[in-house]
């Protein structure tokens, strides 16, 4: 699971209006205008002091760019229509501020008005005090003595604190890294020795990066394209109105899209294309699910289509030929009224098709790069991310207006911190690797739960209300490739549950919170119209799959294994 956070519009009536990109996970960005930040006051903000700040922050980016300054004209600035109305939508209610804006963009009487020094005080003697109280823990010798019992109830507690981040208004991402640097300081204190336990780290350590390294480079050329409105190619072409022929398509279009980019990103491009082509009502609403449930089982479907996939492909888990040959993915149907409405057209970015055409082409070209050099995936994904930059580079020499087309800004925009969250988890977990943890667990489980398909099956279950990446991480600790080798019926399953049991809940996945967030769609609401739909496509995908394995049903992998063109 994701949290996505929400963006509003704002619209500053007297001030310049400056398109930015917004700094959401490895999404599209999404384009807005930004405001200055109004800290809250208890005095107010009233009306003169709002015109006033606009106007002096106007001046302050005239003076920027070298034009007039509007303090040197002699006219008045002009109020425009309704300007009381959008001084009250300017006001803030909640006191929450823009990422964007910077304390010098307020003023001194807000800054002073607000800061409370005692408060901040006693939060950071807070969080000293608890780190402090969990040093004096880890040293404890009952540490070192009960090893097991201490990594499993730090681990609960650090997976405690992730999933209920939003509760506790601690991000993920902190809560992770904190978890992995204490478990592996635990496993130090425990191991027979120091060398041994920094083997281990290193060992693990060299298996996290080539992930983190992968995930890096393909948020970057992810981004890259859609600085580039590159996937407008795709969405453009869409144009049909009638509900069924719609349905199929956007879920088609999606999960092929899926199967190539992140879950997160296709589910804002079609999502975003469904906002265009339908007007607000029930059946656009049911499409976003479809869009979700598509994201979901496409991801699943290639090895570069989800993290957890990715995570099995580069460990060995599964290969690609047999992952995309193997998977059976659910469809859901549904039933609309007929609408027309028109499809509001944006200018394409200069050399568009072209970003677009090498992005696509370096994602696909990864597997390729794999098997003709042996090479890490990783490495295929930071070639291709390499030529694009190059490309970028020079297409763009000399036009200083377009900066934000380049690598360097795009580097700005990926979701840095998700990046962060994995490091950590998988850190963590293969802490519990190295203490021997998970092989007691998968030794519980083999002696309770003699079936794998009802293990692969819990594992999909779980993942719609807990993160999957943890889930799928554990059980590659649990079991290595001479329990289960490559492509064994475990492995497929697990990346077919995990990628799609989170379609079962609207909040089970990073594609269902931006479809959440974007159609304010109500968790219950999606319990009602969804939830029995992804539920009953999850088991039939798992009995599908089954059957097929069980009867040997092999689908043709090259042409002269098809009978018309073998001439058999």
């Amino acid at each position: 699971m994701s949290t996505l956070l929400p963006i509003r519009a704002h619209h500053l009536s007297s001030s310049p209006r400056i398109i930015k990109r917004s700094l959401i996970s490895t999404t599209p960005a999404v384009l807005f205008r930004s405001r200055p930040c109004f800290l809250p006051s208890p005095l107010g903000l009233e009306a003169p002091r709002l015109l006033h700040r606009n106007g002096v922050l106007a001046r302050a980016e005239d003076k920027a760019r070298g034009g007039p300054s509007s303090s040197s004209s002699t006219q008045p600035p002009r109020t425009p229509p309704n300007s009381d109305k959008r001084l009250q939508d300017l006001e803030p209610s909640s006191g929450v501020c823009d990422p964007l804006c910077s304390v010098d963009e307020t003023s001194s009487l807000d800054f002073e008005v607000n800061y409370q020094p005692k408060t901040d005080l006693l939060k950071a003697l807070a969080v000293f005090a608890a780190a402090a109280t969990g040093t004096v823990a880890i040293n404890h010798s009952w540490v070192a003595a009960n090893q097991d019992v201490a990594m499993t109830l730090l681990f609960g507690i650090g997976y405690a604190g992730i999933i209920f981040e939003e509760s506790l208004a601690f991000n993920k991402s902190g809560v992770g890294l904190l978890m992995a640097v204490s478990l592996w300081v635990i496993r130090s204190i425990g191991a027979p020795s120091t060398e041994i336990a920094v083997s281990e780290l290193s060992h693990a350590s060299a298996e996290v990066s080539e992930i983190v390294f992968f995930l890096l480079g393909a948020m970057t050329i992810v981004e890259i394209v859609d600085a580039h409105q590159g996937f407008k190619l795709v969405t453009d072409n869409i144009t049909t109105r009638k509900p069924r022929t719609l349905l199929w398509v956007v879920g088609f279009v999606t999960f092929f899209l899926s199967s190539i980019l992140d879950n997160l990103t296709s589910t804002i491009v079609m999502v975003s294309l469904l906002r265009k082509l339908v007007p607000p009502s029930e059946f656009r609403k049911l499409l976003g699910a479809v869009v979700v449930i598509a994201a979901n089982a496409g991801g699943a479907w290639t090895p570069i289509g989800d993290v957890t996939t990715t995570m099995l492909w580069i460990h060995g888990q599964i290969s690609t030929l047999q992952t995309m040959k193997k998977r059976v993915d659910s469809e859901v149907d549904g039933k609309g009224q007929n609408t027309a409405s028109v499809l509001a057209s944006e200018q394409m970015a200069p050399r568009g098709q072209l970003v677009f055409a090498v992005g696509i082409g370096a994602l696909v070209f990864v597997p390729v790069f794999k098997a003709l050099t042996g090479l890490p995936p990783y490495m295929g994904m930071l070639l291709g991310l390499g030529v694009l930059w190059i490309l970028t580079d020079a297409i763009h020499y000399g036009e200083s207006e377009r900066q934000q087309l380049k690598v360097p800004q795009a580097l700005s925009r990926i979701d840095t911190q998700g990046a962060l969250f994995f490091l950590g988890i998988l850190l963590s977990v293969s802490s519990l690797e190295a203490a021997g943890i998970l092989r007691e667990l998968a030794n519980y489980l083999d002696a309770n739960i003699p079936n794998v398909e009802l293990i692969a099956s819990a594992i999909g279950l779980v993942s719609a209300i807990v993160d999957n990446v943890p889930l799928v991480a554990a059980t590659m600790g649990m079991y290595d490739l001479t329990s289960f080798p490559q492509d064994s019926e475990f492995w497929q399953l697990v990346a077919y549950c995990a990628g799609t049991g989170g379609s079962m809940l609207v909040i089970g996945s990073a594609a269902g919170v931006a479809f959440m967030g974007m159609e304010k769609v109500d968790f219950f609401w999606y319990i009602r119209k969804v939830s029995g739909f992804a539920f009953a496509g999850y088991a039939a995908g798992i009995a599908a799959y089954l059957a097929v394995h069980n009867l040997h049903i092999s689908l043709p992998t090259t042409l002269a294994q098809v009978p018309f063109l073998s001439g058999s």
